[in-house]
């Protein structure tokens, strides 16, 4: 069999380990492995193949990024294209695609990525591709999976990061804002921040009362301390009010970020306190990965290839009671794992005294 290896959407610690996992496993089996260079879009030029062997993918577990590289607006249902009148519009192309893929000689795909890509490869699969899924995103935001690869490396970033500004902030008797990343999923921002022990953690499941995160602020203060932390995750928003976007590009899902800034001002007003944000973006997605990271994407990986093995097409590869599963793509695709509210690490944060601004 002749297979090939994607990673769409943003870059994960780990997925260098997954197309390791998956390129060495189905090598095993005796099959060509070829790498998707940047995203679906590169198989609509000349030379979108790299082919992996042994000797390609020797040495990468440890790496960082993707070295196939990736693309957040390679969706082959909603790819740009510039007109005439110089505008850019969605055009579906996945038929050209599913052609492409044909003629090369592509029997099955491995689709490495986050929710985006797991609607890709559903569409793609209802097209006759068959596939099978790998849980790739920083987010953790996979319906039936309860970890993903790269979380835990982000966690970890976050949670570094948390802590450094924290002795700054107590040094200059401040409130510092840290936004960390997560789209409409609270899970960096409420693990990272409970793990560094913050004062104030704001998720998207959770909309925030200002009153709220002013008035735990200034309870803080009557205790005696001078400074306080709050952890924001980009999609959290403000009771009656919307997330904060930055902008939008055809064929890439909306750019959120700005609600620490807002907090700044808003915070120093009510306060009076000196106030500073800081937007920690995507250094948490750089670096090498955790050593938990690698494991599990070493197993989702090997687990992929057992699936086309096995010819059990179509499924997503998920983490479940630290046991991997695997689950049709039509039950992942355009869904989203929202914090719980009544979850353990909820009420952990609660009972400790964290305000979530509720």
């Amino acid at each position: 069999m002749k297979i090939a290896v994607n990673t769409g959407g943003g870059d994960a610690p780990g997925l260098n380990a997954a197309i390791r996992a998956a390129t060495v496993a189905a090598l095993k089996q005796g099959w060509e492995v070829y790498g998707i260079r940047n995203g679906y879009g590169s198989l609509f030029t000349d030379d979108p193949l790299v082919k992996l062997t042994h000797e390609k993918v020797h040495g990468i577990t440890m790496l960082g990024g993707t070295f196939l590289g990736s693309a957040n607006r390679g969706n082959p249902f909603e790819m740009p294209v510039k007109q005439s009148d110089g505008s850019v519009k969605a055009v579906d192309r996945s038929d050209e695609l599913v052609k492409r893929m044909k003629d090369l000689g592509i029997e099955a795909l491995v689709a490495i990525g986050g929710d985006g890509s797991m609607i890709i490869a559903n569409k793609l699969s209802k097209k006759g591709i068959p596939v099978v899924g790998v849980p790739k995103t920083i987010d953790n935001d996979i319906v039936g999976c309860e970890i993903t690869l790269g979380f835990d490396t982000a966690c970890s970033i976050a949670t570094e990061a948390i802590d450094r500004i924290s002795t700054t902030a107590e040094s200059h008797q401040r409130v510092m804002i840290v936004e960390v990343m997560g789209r409409y999923a609270g899970w960096i921002a409420l693990h990272s921040g409970l793990a560094a022990s913050a004062d104030i953690i704001l998720i998207p499941e959770i909309p925030f009362s200002l009153d709220s995160v002013c008035n735990k602020i200034k309870q803080i203060q009557s205790f005696g301390r001078e400074h306080a932390i709050v952890v924001v995750a980009e999609g959290a928003k403000e009771k009656g009010k919307s997330h904060f976007v930055k902008g939008k590009a055809v064929g890439q899902a909306e750019q959120l970020g700005g609600l620490a800034e807002y907090l700044e001002k808003k915070i120093a007003e009510q306060t009076g306190k000196e106030t500073r944000s800081v937007v920690l973006g995507h250094q948490q997605r750089g670096g090498s990965p955790s050593a938990f990271d690698r494991l599990i994407s070493l197993r989702f990986g090997t687990e992929a290839i057992r699936a086309l093995a096995e010819k059990d097409f179509n499924k997503m590869i998920v983490m479940q009671q630290n046991e991997l599963r695997r689950i049709p793509l039509n039950e992942v695709a355009g869904s989203y794992r929202a914090v719980h509210l009544d979850c353990d690490t909820v009420m952990t944060a609660r009972d400790l005294g964290k305000s979530l601004g509720d």
